[in-house]
């Protein structure tokens, strides 16, 4: 038996194990840890931000409540899970998106990456980033039309115009300075410009332990490595790992998506297998391929490898005998 937080007790099968965490606080502190990129992107961006963040939540936890109620199922609202992922995917989406961009993009998460395969838990891949990715490939201009701070004139964003050691070339621009880097003032997604305000965040989680450190410390130093070694223009060790850390989304890819606890592994060092092959597969996206930004490809693909990675490290329960491959 287990034992909830109002006090109710549960039978199910064992293992028995309670953690004093229920699913509801987890996404409560998840929704704290994102407040201040939020707040960033409507202080940068303005009003539209604002309406941008509220459609996206909004639109996901009705596409929930409707589906819980079409299939005649109890409503899973309370746990907070919709709002977190309808605030994830506004975070990801650019300042000037029409307004039915969140919409389509939350109701697609909700409904079909996530109540299709069976609800929280069951999902394969993360439900924001799966729903980016639909946008992405279905609206591709609507999605890659940026803008600046304050002023909202299209603009590009700092990895567009980084060296592609690949083409050995610059596209036009000048690059943003680190200060633009840390304070949010350059352009991009609506929580991806301000890397202090999702630091902030992060240290957030990571204090209360709602997050492994695992999964963006091994992220993060791979994808530093390969962008030192390989990024650089001048040859091999001449790239700027810092500049690749700090522009784009690996700063909320590496502690808010890759760190999601259905996609990812269950083991240590399956955690590290996953964090390692986001970070080369963002890197080499980022430096060879035709997308500026590899990290939504990079978790999206180690999401489906993650069960490949849990059947060959999981240790065989007490007193079982551990399958071949």
């Amino acid at each position: 038996m287990s034992k909830t937080e109002s006090g109710e007790l549960l039978v199910a099968s064992s293992p028995h194990l309670w953690a004093g965490v229920s699913t509801g606080r987890i996404m409560r502190d998840v929704l704290i840890a994102l407040a201040p990129a939020a707040l960033g992107a409507v202080c940068f961006f303005g009003w539209r931000a604002a309406a941008v963040i509220a459609l996206s939540m909004g639109t996901a936890a009705l596409t929930e409540w409707g589906c819980a109620r079409l299939m005649g199922k109890p409503s899973t609202l309370a746990d907070g899970s919709a709002l977190v992922t309808g605030l994830l995917l506004a975070l990801t989406l650019p300042p000037a998106s029409p307004f039915w961009l969140p919409v389509l993009g939350a109701a697609f998460a909700i409904a079909v990456v996530k109540v299709a395969f069976g609800g929280l838990g069951h999902n394969f891949v993360n439900p924001a980033l799966a729903a980016r990715a639909f946008l992405l490939a279905a609206f591709p201009a609507a999605m890659t039309t940026w803008t600046s701070p304050f002023d909202a004139v299209t603009t590009a964003t700092p990895l567009a115009v980084l060296p592609n050691p690949f083409a050995r070339e610059v596209l036009a621009g000048d690059l943003p300075s680190y200060t633009d880097l840390l304070l949010g003032t350059v352009g991009g997604s609506l929580g991806e410009t301000s890397a202090v305000l999702l630091l902030l965040g992060a240290a957030y989680l990571l204090v209360k332990q709602i997050i492994d450190w695992r999964i963006p410390a091994g992220f993060l130093a791979t994808l530093a490595l390969f962008a030192w070694v390989f990024g650089g223009t001048g040859g091999l060790f001449t790239g700027d790992p810092l500049y690749h850390l700090l522009a784009g989304g690996a700063i909320l890819g590496a502690f808010f998506m890759a760190t999601d606890y259905v996609t990812a592994p269950i083991t240590a060092r399956g955690r590290w297998i996953f964090a390692v092959g986001c970070g080369l597969i963002t890197a080499l996206i980022r430096l060879y391929g035709g997308y500026p930004e590899g990290v939504l490809f990079a978790i999206l693909l180690m999401n489906v490898v993650s069960p490949l990675i849990d059947r060959f490290l999981v240790p065989a329960p007490f007193g079982g005998v551990k399958g071949r491959a």
